[in-house]
């Protein structure tokens, strides 16, 4: 058995200690969920049987131990594969969602919402930052429509204060953060920055990570790219959330 993480299923009003959560594991090859109800201190445990359905046929360690909520359901991503597995909070039941076939094998892709809250994935495909939405027509990829290419990741490089040109991604790290390149081989700069994760507060903007020249924040509607950085110059975590949280919390 090998526990993968736990997120929240439903929340009553915040003035009552109130909500479900469900704890995921891959239990003998099949996904398996217990859910635990918390009403005002009392808690109480469902333990669901294995998704027989469902086969877990790779190294449980490849999952992301955080999911994504997005259109109604909840998304595990799983590293270096072309598909993310789904809970729906509804059923409890779990399935697989495949990205589109037309994106590169190591591609990478974040699943989130838009802002009119369909499910979408962005993703940095063809070297673009590109948007997915789902939907069926006669162009229609695994489901999903290619809505927009967002920006070329060259074009994103050039808007980050301190990348160099790609003439400039000379061998050999900079700094401690810098990606270690190989000696003697030459590295383009795009494969220094990725999407890390989508706003989940509908804002249209796509979370950037880079490797040692920051995180940024980059609107799909209007362009503008902003240095993620806390008031100490410090930089955010890994992952990335749409607000941070007043310390202490008022339950408290």
């Amino acid at each position: 058995r090998y526990y993968v993480g736990s997120a929240l299923l439903y929340r009553a009003h915040p003035s009552k200690l109130c909500f479900e959560a469900v704890c995921f594991a891959i239990d003998g090859g099949h996904p398996r969920a217990w859910v635990a109800s918390v009403d005002n201190g009392d808690c109480s445990w469902r333990a669901l049987p294995r998704d027989e359905d469902v086969v877990v046929d790779f190294d449980p360690w490849l999952f992301e131990g955080r999911c994504v909520h997005a259109a109604g359901k909840l998304y595990w991503h799983i590293c270096n594969s072309g598909r993310v597995l789904s809970l729906d909070p509804s059923t409890l039941h779990f399935s697989y969602l495949l990205a589109p076939k037309e994106m590169p094998r190591f591609g990478k892709f974040r699943i989130g919402e838009t802002p009119d809250g369909r499910l979408c994935l962005v993703t940095d495909g063809e070297k673009q930052l590109q948007l997915w939405v789902r939907g069926e027509g006669r162009s229609s990829d695994n489901g999903w429509l290619l809505e927009r290419r967002i920006v070329d990741l060259s074009a994103l490089c050039d808007m980050i204060p301190g990348m160099p040109s790609d003439a400039e991604m000379i061998p050999g790290p900079r700094k401690p953060t810098d990606i270690e390149m190989v000696p003697g081989m030459p590295c383009e700069r795009t494969v220094c920055v990725w999407p890390s994760d989508m706003d989940v507060g509908r804002t249209g903007k796509v979370f950037i990570k880079t490797w040692g020249f920051g995180r940024y924040s980059y609107d799909m509607y209007t362009g503008k790219l902003e240095r993620l950085a806390m008031e100490d110059g410090k930089e955010y975590g890994d992952p990335i959330f749409a607000y941070s949280l007043a310390w202490p919390p008022a339950f408290l």
